[in-house]
């Protein structure tokens, strides 16, 4: 019965190794399959001047252009800059820090490719709230 159990521990601590193993292969798989993919869509687009559509599936796809393009998600919205043309104090307030640190939170997850939509949701409740502490 001990053998059992031996035998049985060895086997399940060696798939859990090839579990990691596998895990991390296919991460590095599918990194390499998205650099392909954003280095095609960027010369489709430098050679053609039209984006490549998406396939039926995918809903999204963004990444940071290299050269010249900006993309949505650094240029700064009209209402992040709005705060900074018309306040006329020099320190900004706690809302506005909060919104830098978020927008440096969001920056760090996309150049990671991490997940960002709650980074987005995030910023943009602090904007509202910006926009409503103005009014009042």
């Amino acid at each position: 019965m001990k053998d059992v159990i031996a035998e049985y521990q060895r086997w399940k601590q060696q798939g859990e190794g090839l579990r990691a193993e596998a895990m991390r292969a296919m991460e590095t798989r599918y990194r390499d399959l998205l650099t392909e993919a954003i280095q095609i869509a960027e010369e489709y687009r430098a050679d053609f001047g039209v984006a490549l559509k998406l396939p039926a599936g995918v809903t999204s796809f963004d990444y940071k252009a290299g050269s010249g393009r900006k993309t949505k998600a650094a240029a700064p919205s009209p209402a992040a800059a709005a705060p900074e043309a018309t306040a006329p104090t020099t320190k900004p307030g706690p809302l506005e820090k909060r919104l830098a640190t978020a927008q440096k939170k969001l920056e760090a997850a996309r150049a990671a490719g991490g997940p960002t939509k709650n980074l987005e949701d995030k910023i943009y409740e602090i904007e509202d709230e910006i926009r409503l502490a103005k009014l009042r």
